[in-house]
């Protein structure tokens, strides 16, 4: 029997000068640091020059040059180079990190900033920009290296204003929602713990409507206007992310996790999974297992053993 694997990832100790507001450094691949982790800060990450497959919450997918994501508090992330062995990738990688209060105090600082808020918010799902956004970010990233002082600080507020400027720019990654989400009315709450609690039993918008204590139809309007997806759409995206764990902590067999989180086809299941990952399950099981692969070696001193991930913090 294979021994079961699981993708934890490592705890990471962030320590930013007591002089500077945020942390910029940058780092070559391979790297002791650059691995699957998490920390309370957000990190602005931006891969240079490499190609490669990363993983930012559950969401897994391909990256290349000019790759720029913002991640917040506690989103695990990694972004592993495809590299001969032996092969060293100088400066990889350029980022920044900041804590959740000065997040805080930055957003609430004035009118004019009130759009950091909302790519403060999107950074709980992590966030990869495009267009003339990354590549402005990516241009001013560097540019922090040999600012200081004021200059320093005024350049970095001009990067997250450049970030939030245009939301068409930026996609979310993760699929899974935030812990701390916002409150939803207690009935459709209701219908939707008892969705995750039964991934795989049949449910139909009747039966969770009746969990709901809603007739079907006001149920589906107040399902729609509070998640913004319809009740089958995301019945079928819970347990494509279902499947997205399983695959990544276990070595079931791909069949077994179909119909363990509720799909009764395996075509159907493959079809759906394909269309919201990008890739087949087999792919998004082996690119996990190597992701998981490269965080193996010891990190005491950066992983204290108290601190697990458990969850993303909003």
């Amino acid at each position: 029997m294979k021994t079961q694997l699981r993708l934890v990832p490592h705890y990471e100790v962030i320590v930013c000068p007591p002089e500077e507001s945020f942390r910029w450094y940058s780092h070559d691949y391979p790297w002791h640091l650059a691995k699957f982790n998490y920390h309370p800060e957000y990190e602005l990450h931006l891969n240079r020059i490499s190609s490669g497959t990363m993983m930012v919450g559950d969401y897994l997918g391909d990256f290349g040059p000019g790759n720029l994501v913002l991640t917040g508090p506690n989103v695990p992330h990694n972004w592993v180079s495809n590299i001969a062995p032996g092969e060293v990738i100088t400066t990889r990688d350029m980022l920044i990190q900041f804590t959740p209060d000065w997040a805080e105090k930055l957003a609430g600082l004035c009118p004019e900033l009130g759009r950091l808020r909302a790519l403060f918010d999107d950074a709980a799902w992590g966030v990869e920009f495009t267009g003339s956004t990354a590549r402005d970010g990516a241009r001013m990233l560097e540019e922090l290296q040999t600012a200081t002082g004021p200059d320093r600080f005024f350049l970095f507020l001009r990067l997250l204003e450049t970030l939030s400027r245009d939301p068409a720019d930026r996609r979310r990654l993760s699929r899974q929602a935030p812990l701390e989400a916002a409150a939803l009315p207690g009935q459709v709450d209701r219908a939707m713990r008892f969705l995750n609690e039964n991934l795989s039993e049949e449910i139909d918008l009747s039966t969770a409507a009746a969990k709901a204590g809603l007739t079907p139809q006001t149920f589906s309007r107040a399902f729609k206007r509070q998640t913004g997806h319809t009740f089958a759409s995301y019945l079928v995206m819970t347990r494509v992310y279902a499947a997205c764990t399983a695959l990544t902590q276990s070595h079931a067999p791909i069949t077994e996790i179909c119909f363990d989180v509720g799909f009764n086809s395996i075509a159907n299941f493959n079809r759906q999974f394909l269309k919201i990952t990008g890739r087949t399950p087999s792919d998004y099981r082996r690119a996990a297992h190597r992701i998981a692969a490269e965080g193996r070696e010891p990190t005491e001193q950066f992983s204290p053993p108290q601190k697990r991930f458990s969850g993303r913090k909003g």
